[in-house]
């Protein structure tokens, strides 16, 4: 099994409780022995949550059978049936398989956009969601330590890409931060403080439909976060951020969640591909090489809710639903038995946009305000895995309800700046040239 996010988790929990110890050994590589919860990465980033709290250990969670990899999956040879992973003491070895189920999950998506990764961050990992806090508070910090006005605004303006669930939550979130944030700071004017929530698509999350979208961006818009609408980055620098409408806007703070697309680790298969996703079958197995499954983000499985050439969109919903299908069909494989296609009841979608702002279409019912916060922080709350997971979070959730934010930085700040260049390694995977060359040790492989 490569990797270990809502799919792979899903896959894993469930082999392990239907096959015997003598029927399978199971082995899981990931390059962190936790599941991210990612649906709650806003919180962390605005401190309501702590990064422990939404980071679900594998190990205490495990029964001790599957064996943990600490490394990335960087190339897989189908036909040899071999895995070349980079484990942590950054060591390529070969690691044979009988059957292989890839969730890698996918990296930020991004552009050709002159200085856009080595000046934006991303919101992707815990470690980023953390470094964004830090550096939002710090923003704060050095605004009310400066002396020039033009650097003082330019560093209260935040502006964050991608009119997505992520981008939303990520911009609401981070808003209610710095507007509690700045009243412990009696030199600073409230007022210049902005945010500009920026897409280049016509509509924000147009998943939501017409109604709870337009809901979604009054909320916004009253909170005084600026939207605009098919509008995305011509160019980025350390100091400032130009639209493509032409405007210029002073700012230290770019945040990029424009998207996904599915991990590298899926151009070193030389396998057919659906918009960059590894093309399978409704049963989620990869045509042409029995015994290998793929699932999630990184792999274009076809919704049979839908008609005509739809694949399920790269969300938590489908990727723990697909993993305990998959897991099924593993087991079925094995067993010699029939595989059964993966079909979906779509539960409805839920934004929280923090405090008591949230809006939610629960089966079909459109919710606004406290009633749809609820629906929200419910879901998120039973979906998280451990009873550890779930004290922790609502811990959190009543602390921060009740005695709010201490706005402390962790220190990040005093490291180098890390960018989104610099968490998603994805200059790490080889070509499918390389891994035969590895596999057959006839040729130079990736360093």
């Amino acid at each position: 099994m490569v990797g270990a996010g809502f799919a792979g988790v899903e896959c894993v929990r469930r082999l392990e409780r239907r096959l015997s110890p003598g029927e399978a050994d199971l082995t899981l590589v990931t390059p962190f022995a936790y599941q991210l919860y990612l649906p709650l990465l806003p919180q962390v980033a605005s401190g309501v949550l702590t990064p422990q709290s939404i980071a679900l250990s594998l190990r205490r969670s495990r029964k001790y059978r599957t064996r943990i990899i600490p490394g990335g999956a960087i190339g897989v040879d189908l036909d040899s049936k071999v895995c070349v992973i980079r484990t942590i003491t950054d060591q390529d070895v070969n690691e044979r398989y009988d059957y292989l189920v890839l969730a890698p999950g996918s990296v930020t998506r991004t552009f050709d956009i002159p200085g856009l990764t080595d000046n934006a961050f991303g919101m992707k990992t815990l470690a980023e969601a953390a470094y964004i806090r830090d550096h939002v508070i710090s923003q704060l910090d050095l605004a009310d330590a400066s002396g020039d006005p033009a650097e003082r605004a330019a560093r209260l303006q935040f502006v964050v890409v991608g009119g997505g669930y992520a981008g939303t939550e990520s911009a609401a979130c981070l808003q209610r931060l710095t507007h509690a944030a700045v009243k412990r700071y009696p030199r600073l004017d409230p007022s210049l403080i902005k945010w500009h929530l920026i897409d280049i698509a016509p509509k924000l999350m147009p998943e939501l439909g017409d109604k709870l979208g337009r809901s979604a961006q009054e909320i916004l818009r009253r909170r005084g976060i600026d939207i605009s609408l098919g509008v995305s980055v011509e160019k980025a620098g350390p100091t400032e951020v130009t639209f493509t409408d032409g405007r210029v806007v002073p700012t230290r703070t770019l945040i990029w969640t424009a998207g996904v697309v599915a991990s590298p680790l899926i151009a070193t298969l030389g396998a057919e591909t659906v918009r960059g996703r590894l093309a399978v079958t409704s049963e989620m197995s990869v045509p042409g090489h029995d015994g290998v499954f793929a699932l999630g983000d990184a792999a274009a499985v076809p919704d049979l809710a839908k008609s005509g050439d739809a694949v399920c969109p790269p969300t938590a919903q489908h990727a723990m639903r697909q993993g305990k299908v998959v897991a099924e069909n593993v087991i079925a494989t094995l067993r010699g038995q029939d595989l059964r296609p993966y079909e979906h009841r779509d539960l409805g979608l839920v934004v929280d946009l923090g405090g008591r702002d949230a809006v939610s279409r629960p089966l079909g019912l459109e919710l606004h305000g406290l009633p749809a916060q609820v629906v929200a922080r419910g879901y998120h709350w039973s979906a998280l895995r451990t009873g550890v997971a779930k004290t922790r979070v609502l811990t959190n959730w009543t602390l921060n309800a009740v005695a709010g934010d201490d706005f402390v930085r962790t220190g990040f700040q005093a490291r180098r700046p890390a960018k989104l260049k610099d968490f998603e390694y994805t200059d790490a995977y080889m070509t499918p040239e390389q891994v035969r060359a590895r596999v057959e040790g006839t040729g130079p492989v990736a360093s």
